[in-house]
């Protein structure tokens, strides 16, 4: 026995169904007449068999079942579906004698609760509506409980991702700081003077050897300076034809106090494709 959700993963209204079980007819009869404008589908049934018959091709959720009938008493019948239908709501209707027998059952859990016979009709079809209230009741907190957990699952699986994604970005950030820390360590033991300069021609980059190097009037760079305030106009020109062509230049012969050198412009590539060039001073061989 089963309850569907909607759509929205909530329980829709459910139309009750309530067994009643008793060997003599006339009883089910009376039931019958006092239960008609209830709102709920009853079922009936004259024996215990019978009633787990019903049981096994419908969706009971309540069984009030008497206590004195033959082959299968009622508390062996309750008991008999606390074992299979367990979400079942179980009440029993009894005699004075057998009270005591009555609240053994009770508290083994096979019943839910008990009237003596003859009972009153107001009282009992007020305990029917309560006792069909606390099914309901039940089945909301066990849907609320599968609920949390599926959403505790979701978010455990959401935050395993996350750590997923923060270990690979952390990894990845480890690398790229270790490639960048590589890469300076190469560009600082280049045996050659190099400068990056940006597509405004000002000086962003340099390794150590720039420090050997003496520029017009005695200068030596300066981060930040435009790298025409150092060099002359024939190698700004091979600077911006570098950077508008994309395409390497070579001045020789490029004298400056310290010595003459060949000078290599490169352009950067990729997504930096214009955005500046590499100049590398190399002594010429003499």
């Amino acid at each position: 026995m089963s309850d569907g959700q909607d759509l929205n993963g909530t329980l829709p209204a459910i139309r009750h169904t309530v067994l009643c079980v008793d060997d003599e007819v006339n009883i089910l009869q009376t039931l019958k007449r006092l239960l008609r404008k209830e709102n709920y589908e009853l079922l009936t049934a004259s024996s215990g068999r019978e009633g787990l018959e019903i049981l096994s091709k419908n969706d009971v959720h309540l069984v009030i079942s008497d206590q004195r009938m033959p082959e299968m008493n009622g508390t062996e019948f309750l008991a008999e579906i606390k074992e299979r239908y367990p979400d079942v709501i179980r009440i029993i209707l009894t005699g004075y004698t057998e009270v005591d027998a009555i609240t053994e059952s009770i508290n083994r859990g096979h019943i839910y609760k008990f009237f003596l016979k003859p009972w009153n009709d107001d009282n009992l079809k007020l305990e029917i509506r309560k006792a069909l209230d606390q099914y309901d009741l039940i089945k909301a907190n066990e849907h609320l409980t599968r609920t949390v957990i599926h959403q505790n699952d979701i978010l455990k699986q959401l935050n395993d991702e996350l750590e997923d994604k923060v270990e690979k970005r952390t990894r990845e950030l480890v690398l790229r700081n270790q490639a960048l820390e590589l890469s300076q360590a190469i560009l600082e033991n280049i045996p050659f003077p190099i400068l990056g300069v940006s597509e405004e021609n000002i000086i962003v980059l340099e390794n150590r050897n720039v420090s050997n190097l003496i520029f017009r009037d005695g200068k030596h760079i300066v981060i930040g300076d435009n790298l025409g305030d150092y060099v002359e106009p024939s190698m700004m020109e091979k600077v911006r034809a570098s950077i508008s062509g994309d395409t390497e230049e070579r001045l020789e012969g490029y004298d400056m106090p310290g010595g003459r050198y060949v000078v290599y412009i490169a352009p950067l590539s990729g997504q930096f494709s214009g955005k500046g060039v590499i100049v590398t001073f190399i002594p010429e061989v003499i």
